[in-house]
Protein backbone atom coordinates (compact mmCIF):
# COMPACT_ATOMS: atom_id res chain seq x y z
CA UNK A 1 0.00 0.00 0.00
CA UNK A 2 1.26 3.42 -0.93
CA UNK A 3 0.01 5.27 2.13
CA UNK A 4 -2.13 4.84 5.20
CA UNK A 5 -4.44 7.54 6.53
CA UNK A 6 -5.11 7.92 10.23
CA UNK A 7 -7.49 10.15 12.15
CA UNK A 8 -7.14 13.89 12.57
CA UNK A 9 -5.30 14.38 9.28
CA UNK A 10 -2.34 12.19 10.22
CA UNK A 11 -0.92 10.22 7.37
CA UNK A 12 2.15 8.18 6.57
CA UNK A 13 2.80 7.80 2.87
CA UNK A 14 5.31 5.62 1.08
CA UNK A 15 7.41 4.13 3.87
CA UNK A 16 10.19 3.29 1.43
CA UNK A 17 10.42 6.89 0.22
CA UNK A 18 10.27 8.27 3.75
CA UNK A 19 13.01 5.89 4.89
CA UNK A 20 15.23 6.90 1.98
CA UNK A 21 14.68 10.60 2.71
CA UNK A 22 15.70 10.17 6.35
CA UNK A 23 18.67 8.02 5.36
CA UNK A 24 19.94 10.63 2.88
CA UNK A 25 19.71 13.37 5.50
CA UNK A 26 21.32 11.45 8.34
CA UNK A 27 24.10 9.83 6.30
CA UNK A 28 25.01 13.19 4.78
CA UNK A 29 24.41 15.13 7.98
CA UNK A 30 26.43 12.90 10.30
CA UNK A 31 29.84 13.85 8.81
CA UNK A 32 28.75 17.48 8.64
CA UNK A 33 27.76 17.32 12.30
CA UNK A 34 31.11 15.80 13.23
CA UNK A 35 33.23 18.30 11.28
CA UNK A 36 31.32 21.43 12.30
CA UNK A 37 31.13 20.27 15.90
CA UNK A 38 34.82 19.50 16.26
CA UNK A 39 35.86 22.71 14.49
CA UNK A 40 33.66 24.88 16.70
CA UNK A 41 35.93 27.47 18.37
CA UNK A 42 36.74 26.89 22.04
CA UNK A 43 34.86 23.56 22.18
CA UNK A 44 35.56 21.62 25.37
CA UNK A 45 36.60 17.99 25.66
CA UNK A 46 33.13 17.19 26.95
CA UNK A 47 31.71 18.97 23.91
CA UNK A 48 33.84 16.84 21.59
CA UNK A 49 32.55 13.71 23.30
CA UNK A 50 29.00 14.93 22.85
CA UNK A 51 29.60 15.64 19.15
CA UNK A 52 31.05 12.17 18.60
CA UNK A 53 28.11 10.54 20.38
CA UNK A 54 25.68 12.57 18.27
CA UNK A 55 27.60 11.62 15.11
CA UNK A 56 27.40 7.90 15.93
CA UNK A 57 23.68 8.12 16.80
CA UNK A 58 22.75 10.03 13.62
CA UNK A 59 24.85 7.72 11.43
CA UNK A 60 23.30 4.64 13.05
CA UNK A 61 19.80 5.97 12.37
CA UNK A 62 20.81 6.55 8.76
CA UNK A 63 22.08 3.01 8.31
CA UNK A 64 18.96 1.50 9.88
CA UNK A 65 16.67 3.65 7.72
CA UNK A 66 18.62 2.63 4.63
CA UNK A 67 18.95 -1.09 5.35
CA UNK A 68 16.15 -2.07 7.75
CA UNK A 69 13.48 0.67 7.97
CA UNK A 70 10.94 -1.81 9.36
CA UNK A 71 12.94 -1.86 12.61
CA UNK A 72 12.01 1.75 13.31
CA UNK A 73 8.75 2.29 15.25
CA UNK A 74 5.90 3.85 13.28
CA UNK A 75 6.01 6.96 15.47
CA UNK A 76 9.58 7.65 14.32
CA UNK A 77 8.45 8.62 10.81
CA UNK A 78 6.15 11.24 12.34
CA UNK A 79 8.75 12.77 14.64
CA UNK A 80 11.65 12.60 12.14
CA UNK A 81 11.09 16.17 10.86
CA UNK A 82 10.69 17.39 14.45
CA UNK A 83 14.00 15.82 15.42
CA UNK A 84 15.60 17.33 12.32
CA UNK A 85 14.23 20.77 13.20
CA UNK A 86 15.62 20.54 16.73
CA UNK A 87 19.00 19.31 15.46
CA UNK A 88 19.26 22.12 12.88
CA UNK A 89 18.38 24.73 15.50
CA UNK A 90 20.95 23.35 17.96
CA UNK A 91 23.67 23.27 15.28
CA UNK A 92 22.93 26.83 14.17
CA UNK A 93 23.07 27.99 17.77
CA UNK A 94 26.24 26.00 18.56
CA UNK A 95 28.07 27.34 15.50
CA UNK A 96 26.65 30.84 15.95
CA UNK A 97 25.51 30.72 12.34
CA UNK A 98 22.31 32.46 11.26
CA UNK A 99 23.25 32.86 7.62
CA UNK A 100 20.88 32.07 4.76
CA UNK A 101 22.80 28.85 4.10
CA UNK A 102 22.31 27.67 7.67
CA UNK A 103 18.60 28.45 7.56
CA UNK A 104 18.15 26.58 4.29
CA UNK A 105 18.63 23.32 6.18
CA UNK A 106 15.08 23.82 7.51
CA UNK A 107 13.82 23.01 4.01
CA UNK A 108 14.47 19.31 4.60
CA UNK A 109 11.86 18.87 7.35
CA UNK A 110 9.47 21.05 5.32
CA UNK A 111 9.86 18.89 2.20
CA UNK A 112 9.78 15.63 4.17
CA UNK A 113 6.54 16.50 5.98
CA UNK A 114 4.88 17.86 2.83
CA UNK A 115 5.78 14.73 0.88
CA UNK A 116 5.12 11.96 3.37
CA UNK A 117 2.95 13.20 6.24
CA UNK A 118 -0.58 14.50 6.73
CA UNK A 119 -1.88 18.03 7.03
CA UNK A 120 -1.82 18.11 10.84
CA UNK A 121 1.83 17.04 11.02
CA UNK A 122 2.80 19.51 8.28
CA UNK A 123 1.25 22.38 10.24
CA UNK A 124 2.87 21.29 13.51
CA UNK A 125 6.23 20.93 11.80
CA UNK A 126 6.01 24.41 10.28
CA UNK A 127 5.21 25.90 13.67
CA UNK A 128 8.29 24.24 15.19
CA UNK A 129 10.47 25.43 12.32
CA UNK A 130 9.25 29.00 12.77
CA UNK A 131 9.98 28.79 16.50
CA UNK A 132 13.40 27.17 16.08
CA UNK A 133 14.51 29.64 13.42
CA UNK A 134 13.27 32.54 15.55
CA UNK A 135 15.36 31.36 18.49
CA UNK A 136 18.47 31.12 16.31
CA UNK A 137 18.23 34.33 14.27
CA UNK A 138 16.99 36.59 17.08
CA UNK A 139 19.63 35.28 19.47
CA UNK A 140 22.49 35.55 16.98
CA UNK A 141 21.47 38.58 14.89
CA UNK A 142 19.25 40.45 17.31
CA UNK A 143 15.65 41.53 16.88
CA UNK A 144 16.15 44.26 14.28
CA UNK A 145 18.46 42.32 11.94
CA UNK A 146 16.87 38.94 12.56
CA UNK A 147 13.28 39.94 11.84
CA UNK A 148 13.74 40.27 8.08
CA UNK A 149 15.55 36.91 7.84
CA UNK A 150 12.92 35.21 9.99
CA UNK A 151 9.98 36.59 7.96
CA UNK A 152 11.68 35.50 4.72
CA UNK A 153 12.18 31.99 6.12
CA UNK A 154 8.55 31.79 7.27
CA UNK A 155 7.27 32.79 3.84
CA UNK A 156 9.65 30.46 1.98
CA UNK A 157 8.84 27.47 4.19
CA UNK A 158 5.09 28.08 4.01
CA UNK A 159 5.05 28.44 0.22
CA UNK A 160 7.22 25.36 -0.19
CA UNK A 161 4.88 23.29 1.98
CA UNK A 162 1.79 24.59 0.14
CA UNK A 163 3.22 23.92 -3.33
CA UNK A 164 4.53 20.44 -2.51
CA UNK A 165 1.30 19.46 -0.73
CA UNK A 166 -0.78 20.68 -3.68
CA UNK A 167 1.32 18.72 -6.15
CA UNK A 168 1.04 15.66 -3.92
CA UNK A 169 -2.76 15.99 -3.81
CA UNK A 170 -2.94 16.21 -7.60
CA UNK A 171 -0.67 13.19 -7.94
CA UNK A 172 -2.88 11.23 -5.52
CA UNK A 173 -6.01 12.04 -7.55
CA UNK A 174 -4.28 11.06 -10.77
CA UNK A 175 -3.10 7.81 -9.22
CA UNK A 176 -6.63 7.01 -8.00
CA UNK A 177 -8.00 7.55 -11.52
CA UNK A 178 -5.35 5.26 -12.97
CA UNK A 179 -6.09 2.60 -10.35
CA UNK A 180 -9.82 2.73 -11.13
CA UNK A 181 -9.12 2.45 -14.85
CA UNK A 182 -6.72 -0.43 -14.31
CA UNK A 183 -9.22 -2.34 -12.15
CA UNK A 184 -12.49 -1.62 -13.96
CA UNK A 185 -14.10 -3.07 -17.06
CA UNK A 186 -14.39 -0.30 -19.64
CA UNK A 187 -17.86 -1.30 -20.95
CA UNK A 188 -19.75 -2.06 -17.74
CA UNK A 189 -17.80 -0.29 -15.01
CA UNK A 190 -17.63 -3.51 -12.98
CA UNK A 191 -14.38 -4.88 -11.65
CA UNK A 192 -12.25 -6.55 -14.31
CA UNK A 193 -10.52 -9.93 -14.19
CA UNK A 194 -7.41 -8.55 -12.55
CA UNK A 195 -9.38 -6.85 -9.79
CA UNK A 196 -11.53 -9.95 -9.26
CA UNK A 197 -8.47 -12.21 -9.00
CA UNK A 198 -7.01 -9.98 -6.29
CA UNK A 199 -10.33 -9.83 -4.43
CA UNK A 200 -10.77 -13.60 -4.65
CA UNK A 201 -7.35 -14.31 -3.13
CA UNK A 202 -7.89 -11.73 -0.40
CA UNK A 203 -11.43 -12.81 0.50
CA UNK A 204 -10.65 -16.52 0.38
CA UNK A 205 -7.81 -16.04 2.85
CA UNK A 206 -10.05 -13.95 5.12
CA UNK A 207 -12.85 -16.51 4.92
CA UNK A 208 -10.58 -19.40 5.88
CA UNK A 209 -9.08 -17.51 8.81
CA UNK A 210 -12.44 -16.31 10.13
CA UNK A 211 -14.46 -19.44 9.37
CA UNK A 212 -17.17 -17.53 7.51
CA UNK A 213 -18.63 -18.54 4.15
CA UNK A 214 -17.61 -17.10 0.80
CA UNK A 215 -19.89 -17.58 -2.20
CA UNK A 216 -18.88 -17.35 -5.86
CA UNK A 217 -21.70 -16.82 -8.35
CA UNK A 218 -20.73 -17.30 -12.00
CA UNK A 219 -23.11 -15.85 -14.60
CA UNK A 220 -23.35 -16.29 -18.37
CA UNK A 221 -25.83 -14.71 -20.80
CA UNK A 222 -27.59 -17.44 -22.76
CA UNK A 223 -27.16 -17.34 -26.55
CA UNK A 224 -25.27 -14.07 -26.40
CA UNK A 225 -23.74 -14.62 -29.83
CA UNK A 226 -27.25 -14.78 -31.28
CA UNK A 227 -28.04 -11.41 -29.71
CA UNK A 228 -25.01 -9.86 -31.39
CA UNK A 229 -25.70 -11.55 -34.72
CA UNK A 230 -29.39 -10.59 -34.76
CA UNK A 231 -29.43 -7.08 -33.28
CA UNK A 232 -25.80 -5.95 -33.61
CA UNK A 233 -22.98 -5.41 -31.17
CA UNK A 234 -24.43 -2.16 -29.87
CA UNK A 235 -27.52 -3.98 -28.58
CA UNK A 236 -25.29 -6.77 -27.32
CA UNK A 237 -23.34 -4.21 -25.32
CA UNK A 238 -26.60 -2.81 -23.92
CA UNK A 239 -27.60 -6.31 -22.77
CA UNK A 240 -24.24 -6.68 -21.01
CA UNK A 241 -24.71 -3.30 -19.34
CA UNK A 242 -28.20 -4.26 -18.16
CA UNK A 243 -26.81 -7.38 -16.51
CA UNK A 244 -23.93 -5.40 -15.00
CA UNK A 245 -26.31 -2.83 -13.52
CA UNK A 246 -28.42 -5.58 -11.98
CA UNK A 247 -25.32 -7.30 -10.58
CA UNK A 248 -24.08 -4.07 -9.06
CA UNK A 249 -27.45 -3.60 -7.39
CA UNK A 250 -27.80 -7.08 -5.92
CA UNK A 251 -24.14 -7.28 -4.85
CA UNK A 252 -24.38 -3.97 -3.01
CA UNK A 253 -21.42 -2.84 -0.94
CA UNK A 254 -20.68 -6.23 0.59
CA UNK A 255 -19.43 -8.05 -2.49
CA UNK A 256 -17.44 -7.78 -5.70
CA UNK A 257 -19.20 -7.87 -9.06
CA UNK A 258 -16.92 -8.36 -12.06
CA UNK A 259 -16.94 -8.96 -15.77
CA UNK A 260 -14.27 -11.48 -16.71
CA UNK A 261 -14.71 -11.01 -20.44
CA UNK A 262 -17.34 -11.46 -23.14
CA UNK A 263 -20.61 -12.45 -21.50
CA UNK A 264 -19.00 -14.02 -18.41
CA UNK A 265 -19.69 -12.33 -15.08
CA UNK A 266 -19.02 -13.24 -11.46
CA UNK A 267 -20.10 -12.09 -8.03
CA UNK A 268 -18.02 -12.74 -4.92
CA UNK A 269 -20.06 -12.42 -1.74
CA UNK A 270 -19.49 -13.26 1.95
CA UNK A 271 -22.70 -15.31 2.07
CA UNK A 272 -23.96 -18.78 2.86
CA UNK A 273 -25.29 -21.07 0.12
CA UNK A 274 -28.93 -20.19 0.69
CA UNK A 275 -28.21 -16.46 0.76
CA UNK A 276 -26.12 -16.71 -2.41
CA UNK A 277 -28.94 -18.55 -4.19
CA UNK A 278 -31.35 -15.80 -3.10
CA UNK A 279 -28.99 -13.20 -4.64
CA UNK A 280 -28.83 -15.23 -7.87
CA UNK A 281 -32.63 -15.38 -7.98
CA UNK A 282 -32.86 -11.62 -7.37
CA UNK A 283 -30.43 -11.06 -10.23
CA UNK A 284 -32.53 -13.23 -12.54
CA UNK A 285 -35.70 -11.32 -11.65
CA UNK A 286 -34.08 -7.93 -12.10
CA UNK A 287 -32.69 -8.80 -15.54
CA UNK A 288 -36.00 -10.35 -16.59
CA UNK A 289 -37.71 -7.03 -15.77
CA UNK A 290 -35.74 -5.20 -18.48
CA UNK A 291 -38.21 -4.30 -21.25
CA UNK A 292 -36.22 -1.87 -23.41
CA UNK A 293 -34.04 -4.41 -25.24
CA UNK A 294 -35.18 -5.28 -28.80
CA UNK A 295 -34.83 -9.00 -28.26
CA UNK A 296 -36.23 -8.92 -24.77
CA UNK A 297 -34.25 -9.54 -21.57
CA UNK A 298 -31.51 -12.17 -21.87
CA UNK A 299 -31.86 -15.34 -19.85
CA UNK A 300 -29.05 -16.22 -17.47
CA UNK A 301 -27.30 -19.44 -16.60
CA UNK A 302 -25.83 -19.26 -13.13
CA UNK A 303 -23.48 -21.44 -11.09
CA UNK A 304 -23.14 -21.08 -7.33
CA UNK A 305 -20.38 -22.52 -5.15
CA UNK A 306 -19.42 -21.81 -1.55
CA UNK A 307 -16.19 -22.01 0.38
CA UNK A 308 -15.68 -24.05 2.54
CA UNK A 309 -18.67 -26.23 1.63
CA UNK A 310 -17.68 -26.88 -1.98
CA UNK A 311 -13.99 -26.01 -1.93
CA UNK A 312 -10.99 -25.51 0.31
CA UNK A 313 -9.05 -23.01 -1.81
CA UNK A 314 -9.79 -20.10 -4.12
CA UNK A 315 -8.87 -22.21 -7.16
CA UNK A 316 -11.22 -24.99 -6.10
CA UNK A 317 -13.99 -22.45 -5.53
CA UNK A 318 -13.65 -21.19 -9.11
CA UNK A 319 -13.66 -24.76 -10.43
CA UNK A 320 -16.77 -25.68 -8.40
CA UNK A 321 -18.66 -22.58 -9.55
CA UNK A 322 -17.64 -23.21 -13.17
CA UNK A 323 -18.84 -26.81 -12.89
CA UNK A 324 -22.18 -25.63 -11.55
CA UNK A 325 -22.48 -23.12 -14.41
CA UNK A 326 -21.69 -25.82 -16.97
CA UNK A 327 -24.43 -27.98 -15.49
CA UNK A 328 -26.91 -25.09 -15.69
CA UNK A 329 -26.12 -24.70 -19.37
CA UNK A 330 -26.17 -28.44 -20.06
CA UNK A 331 -29.53 -28.77 -18.31
CA UNK A 332 -31.27 -26.35 -20.69
CA UNK A 333 -29.93 -22.88 -19.74
CA UNK A 334 -31.86 -20.22 -17.84
CA UNK A 335 -31.14 -22.12 -14.63
CA UNK A 336 -29.33 -21.79 -11.33
CA UNK A 337 -27.08 -24.69 -10.36
CA UNK A 338 -25.42 -25.10 -6.99
CA UNK A 339 -22.33 -27.18 -6.35
CA UNK A 340 -22.65 -29.52 -3.38
CA UNK A 341 -19.78 -31.55 -1.94
CA UNK A 342 -21.00 -33.46 1.08
CA UNK A 343 -18.53 -36.35 0.92
CA UNK A 344 -17.55 -36.49 -2.73
CA UNK A 345 -14.10 -35.91 -4.20
CA UNK A 346 -15.73 -34.12 -7.17
CA UNK A 347 -18.44 -31.51 -6.51
CA UNK A 348 -21.95 -32.75 -7.06
CA UNK A 349 -24.34 -30.29 -8.73
CA UNK A 350 -27.97 -29.48 -8.05
CA UNK A 351 -29.96 -27.56 -10.65
CA UNK A 352 -33.28 -25.73 -10.55
CA UNK A 353 -35.12 -23.24 -12.75
CA UNK A 354 -35.75 -19.85 -11.05
CA UNK A 355 -39.20 -18.34 -11.32
CA UNK A 356 -38.75 -14.77 -12.63
CA UNK A 357 -42.21 -13.83 -11.27
CA UNK A 358 -41.23 -14.45 -7.65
Amino acid sequence: MLFRTDRAGFELRDLHGAARAVAYLTLAGAPYLLVTGVLTPNISHLGVVGVVIAFVAVAAIGVICWRRPALMPRSFWYIAPILATVLITVLNMATNDASTGAQLFYLWPVLYAANFLGRSVIQLNLALIFAGDAVAVFTILGASRGLADWVAMVLASTMTAVVVSSLRTRADKFREVLERQANADALTGLANRRSFTEALAREATAARSSGRSLALITVDLDHFKAINDTYGHTEGDRALQKVATAMRTVAGDVGTAARLGGDEFVMLLPLSRSAAVAVAEALTRMVAAATDLPGGPPSLSIGVAVLPGDADTAEELVSASDAALYDAKASGRGRISTAVRPQHPVPEVRTFVPDPRR
